[in-house]
């Protein structure tokens, strides 16, 4: 299963009952109701056993994808918005596909898979009923079959199928948390606002902050509240110190860098970078460092003036890049082709948009087995078509400059349709 691409990229599942906001922990009332769950929002949904979220494999829009979990990078294909169906009964429409969760051929046997479907609102295997089992947890039990939506094997791998099972309230594998996108939880760290539009305008800064050494930011994060900071040097010299170091599991958010900005942002293990802005790409705006299973994501803000790339993927893990605008650059993203150590790693790109010049929207390494899932990709001021979409590489660990092998959609490495791209 962990052959994936993955996703790192912003929020999601459904609150139920009085509302499980984030982190709040809000108290719920005992049975759910059509007055306690926000039909018009999306919400992500934890499994109490794994951590994990409920996922559609592969960002599959395709009737029929399966339902599995995943580690939480709030991408829209891990955000269900609900459905009320009266009684008591919710179907969950996936956000990036619009099909519901469905149990596959309607089936009422144990361990039938769940899949996502074109929504049928006369399909009880389409409807289920949200049961509180307290302290912001419940299961889901399907009116057709009358079981409820379990991690298969109580596993807490990414990739391991959801099913029904006959219910069992001592079951943690059986139980989830509804988390409403914007409530707080992304599952990086904190802060609950999303992701500017890729065409918002530019904030402008509410002081500013020369930095004469680096900024440890706790798991706890950061907002700037547009605070403009700046080191004593830039350009693209290696071996840069970041303005800012983010500890696993924190979130910078409404930041602006400007210039010199040195190495920008090094993130330690799984982040989340939220409108952050840099008005003069230095040596690179943002370096991931994670590990195999670290999740990042940078929603909205924008970069100027890349002269190389903009983010740097040195660690393992899934970075998801959406809702943000980059103009003047020569790589939006780049996976390590020559690092000492090498990882598998994936790349998310969705909902941005690319100002030329510009030379590649991402550049991945195939015999790493990298995967790079584009869509909603917007280049302006490129008629002739010249900047690359998805570059192929093979990489290597001693420091030689990698071979380019390929470029576009190939449907292993690269994975989008031309109908995901539109020049203006």
């Amino acid at each position: 299963m962990a052959s994936r691409k993955r996703r790192l990229i912003a929020l999601t599942a459904s609150a139920v009952a009085a509302a499980v906001l984030g982190t709040a922990g809000l108290a719920l009332t005992q049975q759910a109701s059509a007055a306690t769950v926000d039909t018009s929002a999306y919400y992500v949904l934890k499994n109490r056993n794994s951590g994990k979220v409920l996922d559609v494999y592969e960002y599959s829009k395709a009737d029929g994808a399966k339902i599995d979990q995943w580690s939480q990078n709030n991408g829209d294909w891990q955000q269900f918005q609900f459905l009320d169906m009266g009684s008591g009964y919710y179907r969950l429409k996936a956000k990036h596909s619009g099909r519901v969760l469905n149990v596959a051929s309607a089936s009422k046997a144990e361990n039938a898979g769940l899949v996502q479907s074109t929504g049928d609102s006369k399909a009880t295997s389409q409807q289920f009923e949200l049961l509180d089992m307290g302290s912001g947890y419940y299961r889901l039990k399907n009116r057709n079959s009358g079981k409820v939506v379990n991690v298969a094997g109580a596993s807490t791998s990414d990739g391991a199928a959801v099913v029904q099972v006959t219910g069992d309230s001592k079951v943690a594998s059986q139980q989830w948390q509804l988390v409403k996108v914007g409530s707080g939880d992304t599952g990086t760290g904190s802060g609950g606002s999303t992701g500017t539009s890729p065409t918002a305008a530019w904030p402008k800064e509410t002081g500013s902050q020369k930095v004469s050494s680096v900024i440890s930011v706790p798991k706890a994060g950061l907002d700037g509240g547009n605070k403009r900071y700046y080191a004593s040097g830039g350009g693209q010299e290696e071996g840069q110190d970041p303005i800012f170091e983010l500890a696993d599991g924190a979130t910078l958010a409404n930041v602006i860098i400007g210039a010199p900005a040195a190495d920008g942002v090094h993130c330690l293990g799984s982040c989340t970078l939220r409108n952050v802005w840099w008005l003069d790409v230095g040596e690179d705006a943002a370096t991931f460092l994670g590990g195999t299973s670290a999740t990042y994501t940078v929603d909205g803000g924008g970069a100027k003036l890349a002269s190389d790339k903009v983010f740097q993927h040195n660690g393992g893990g899934t970075l998801t890049i959406k809702n943000f605008q980059v103009s003047d650059f020569g790589k939006l993203y780049r996976s390590c082709g020559n690092c000492s150590k090498q990882n598998k790693r994936a790349v998310v790109v969705q909902n941005v948009v690319l100002t030329a010049p510009g030379k590649s929207v991402v550049g991945i390494n195939t015999n790493y087995g990298d995967t790079a899932t584009l869509s909603g990709i917007t280049i302006v001021g490129d008629s002739s078509k010249k900047m690359a979409i998805c570059d192929r590489f093979t990489g290597n660990s001693t420091g030689a400059e990698p071979p380019k092998t390929g470029t576009g959609p190939d449907g292993t490495y690269c994975k989008y349709s031309t109908s995901s791209i539109t020049y203006k």
